[in-house]
């Protein structure tokens, strides 16, 4: 099956500043992984930048124009909160980044790919609609959600989210809409304190399962077995994004879970039955958080090999 991986260089040029976390070598250890495992029927694309008004399918006009207006000079950082670095190369690289996840729905649905991955940074899953936060300028993931409804007239949407961050801005550019389904396993407490079990939305289309610290394989297919997977499965959607961090990894220095990059391949396999069941295959995946680098280069090949295999 053919499986497109959508970056752009701009990514590299977003620059956090010394002893961030969310630092340009992570995408770099990233493309260097896929380039070694050399993954058949992969295809290369360059991310487009997302447009405003494509941003503005899930942000607030201010939000949007505050962000495009950010002026940094070349070598200095400011500062959106005390974790949300940005550079003079960070407006562009957000741009590319929700352009590249709106280019990865096109390709699903148009029938250009089977799957598709966005390698990008910033990360997307804890920006608001109203603001940035926790490395996040734009939701990449809500935006090509809203993308795939209002360009391509799909019905229902879900987002499976496994990183070990709650992703609160999807969960709340969601919240009252009950075409647009999220579920996420996350362990808490952790930043930033939200996703509680009884956190369902207004329409019931949120399911939340939190994990508590040193938590494993076991837990964490559990979660999805038992609750998560059988939730997205009763919404029946028509598109399947994937909000993929690795930093519930057991080598991960933000967070106290216990993962392996085998139980990444493992519940991307069961996201692609899902799928498989629902959607015509059509899944998309984009890059969250991951903060050990040889953890996640392992982890998202892993990930990438699952997304290739044979359906179920």
């Amino acid at each position: 099956m053919t499986i497109a991986l959508i970056t752009h260089p701009a990514s590299l040029d977003h620059d956090t500043g010394p002893g961030h976390p969310e630092r340009i070598e992570r995408l770099r250890a990233v493309l260097d992984a896929i380039d070694a495992a050399d993954i058949a029927d992969l295809v290369r694309v360059e991310a487009p930048r997302a447009s405003a008004e494509q941003l503005a399918m899930v942000h607030t006009r201010g939000h949007v124009e505050a962000l495009l207006a950010i002026e940094i000079a070349q070598g200095e950082h400011g500062a959106l909160d005390g974790d949300t670095i940005v550079s003079s190369g960070s407006v562009e690289a957000a741009l590319r980044a929700a352009g590249a996840v709106i280019r990865a729905v096109d390709m699903v649905i148009e029938g250009e790919a089977d799957a598709a991955f966005a390698a990008v940074r910033p990360p997307g899953h804890h920006a608001e609609p109203d603001r940035a936060m926790g490395f996040c300028l734009f939701n990449n993931v809500a935006i090509a959600a809203r993308h795939a409804q209002q360009r391509h007239g799909l019905a229902r949407v879900a987002v499976a989210d496994f990183d070990v961050h709650h992703g609160n801005g999807t969960q709340a550019a969601f919240w009252d809409d009950p075409s647009l389904f999220f579920a996420s396993s996350h362990q808490s407490p952790l930043y930033p304190g939200s996703g509680e079990r009884h956190e369902r939305g207004a329409a019931n289309t949120i399911a939340n399962a939190p994990l508590a610290p040193g938590s494993g394989s076991r837990e964490f297919r559990q979660a999805w077995s038992r609750d998560l997977l059988p939730a997205i499965d009763a919404f029946a959607p028509d598109l399947l994004l994937i909000s993929a961090g690795f930093d519930a990894h057991a080598s991960d220095p933000l967070a106290q879970m216990r993962l392996q990059a085998e139980d990444y391949a493992w519940l991307t396999g069961e996201l692609r039955a899902v799928a498989d069941r629902h959607c015509d295959g059509r899944i998309v995946s984009t890059l969250e958080g991951g903060y050990d680098l040889a953890a996640l280069a392992e982890s998202v090949v892993a990930h990438l090999r699952a997304l290739d295999r044979p359906a179920h």
